[in-house]
């Protein structure tokens, strides 16, 4: 469910500034992914896991401040995952849902080719990195169930707490999975678009994209259930 501190500020917006919202964020989000993935593999030297740490570092942070930011605002989904979570759950509407996706995917496209810019690369570009096979499409079922779960758990008990966990939590997935967790289905699309160490291959992304919502549904059916507080005689 949505952060509930968050809901009553979203009343005060409108639905212009909340697709912004969601367009700036996840721009800046891929901002922050593909540039920070650019300046490590450049700094370091060859040294691939030093490249995917500070990829990873620089997306952790980046979350938290930008979760923090847009919270507010439009709820900082960032992730088409995330709004079909919201409006399944019947905390969205689809009509709204369907913007925000719309807003997400721009702005994340946006964001990639910002960071081009800034490091002087070619603004149009194709990934050619290959991320294939059952293992990855794994991967990133349990990263984005793992993060709906924490978005779904902590804004039930310590919605305060979001921004925090979900950074920590991207940090850690980019480790523990091995497709570096994208969890989400407009950065997929946008880093396809980019031929940079973060990249994803176009014919790679329907995978991630089918497991990322299976992953999506998977923590709505069992957080639905294990977060559905039991009557005083079911105990």
């Amino acid at each position: 469910m949505p952060d509930a501190s968050l809901e009553p500020p979203l009343l005060s917006f409108s639905l212009g500034r909340r697709l912004a919202a969601e367009a700036l964020g996840t721009a800046l989000l891929l901002a922050v992914v593909i540039g920070s993935g650019v300046m490590g593999e450049t700094l370091a030297g060859g040294n691939l896991a030093l490249a995917l740490l500070g990829n990873t570092l620089a997306t952790g942070a980046g979350l938290v401040v930008l979760i923090t930011i847009f919270g507010p605002l439009s709820g900082a989904h960032f992730n088409p995952a995330v709004s079909l979570v919201f409006a399944v759950r019947r905390e969205l509407s689809w009509r709204i849902a369907g913007a925000y996706i719309l807003a997400q995917t721009i702005g994340a496209v946006l964001g990639v080719w910002t960071a081009h810019a800034m490091f002087a690369l070619p603004i149009l570009q194709v990934s050619a990195r290959l991320r294939d096979g059952p293992a990855q499409g794994l991967s990133e079922l349990v990263a984005t169930f793992g993060l709906v779960a924490a978005i779904l758990g902590c804004n039930r008990f310590r919605p305060h707490f979001t921004p925090v966990a979900v950074g920590l939590y991207i940090t850690a997935a980019y480790w523990f999975t091995a497709s570096t967790s994208f969890a989400n289905p407009a950065v997929t699309i946008a880093r396809a678009l980019s031929d940079t160490f973060a990249g994803i291959a176009p014919m790679s992304a329907p995978l991630f994209i089918a497991a990322q919502l299976a992953g999506a549904a998977l923590a709505v059916i069992l957080f639905g259930w294990l977060l559905r507080e039991d009557a005083p005689n079911d105990a």
